[in-house]
């Protein structure tokens, strides 16, 4: 009997300790774009792949060359001369759960986070701190929600000279070199 409900304990515990994989249709990595200090648009990157392995840690990879605009000549520009997909193909964001927290919440929960995250972009590491939503959806998914933008600013990562040049491709006075970041991210149990 005591070997038959250690069984059952350790069946119910498993998605605490799964390879939790990251729902691509249901998740989303978007960013703030303003141009002459008050024109802002929203865009977004429409491949991402991530993991949180059985340690807590998350690997987060977005293809950069999936951004999308709404206008497909600034996509391809974008592209090119600011992220120059060539040489630089993903960004990656690095953070670490708790599992067992997260394991623990009843399915509707939620639990707010600030931690850090690793950010890898165009050849650049910055350490940015984020505040995070986490809601157990229930046994087999879980979501991570950004409570507010992280910004990113283009001089951090290299992209100050391709702002100028999209600035004047564009021909407008100005484009911001801050850029809010937010994200909606579904991880799955496998």
């Amino acid at each position: 009997m005591h070997r038959w409900l250690s069984c059952v304990f350790f069946i119910l515990a498993l998605p605490a300790y799964a390879d939790w994989q990251l729902d691509n249709d249901s998740s989303r990595v978007s960013f703030i774009s303003t141009q002459t200090g008050n024109l802002s648009e929203v865009h977004r990157f429409l491949t991402l792949e991530g993991r949180v392995d059985d340690q807590g840690q998350v690997n987060l990879q977005i293809a950069l060359d999936s951004v999308s605009t709404g206008i497909p000549l600034r996509d391809q520009r974008m592209r090119a001369l600011l992220f120059d997909v060539k040489n630089y193909p993903l960004a990656s964001i690095e953070a670490r759960l708790s599992l067992n927290t997260i394991a623990q919440l009843a399915p509707g929960a939620q639990l707010e986070l600030r931690l850090p995250l690793v950010v890898r972009l165009h050849g650049h590491e910055q350490t940015q701190r984020a505040e995070l939503l986490v809601t157990r959806l229930d046994e087999k998914r879980f979501q991570v929600v950004t409570l507010a933008p992280v910004i990113l600013h283009a001089g951090d990562f290299g992209l100050a000279d391709g702002v100028e040049v999209l600035r004047k491709l564009a021909n407008v006075r100005a484009i911001s070199q801050a850029v809010p970041v937010g994200a909606v991210l579904i991880f799955v149990a496998r």
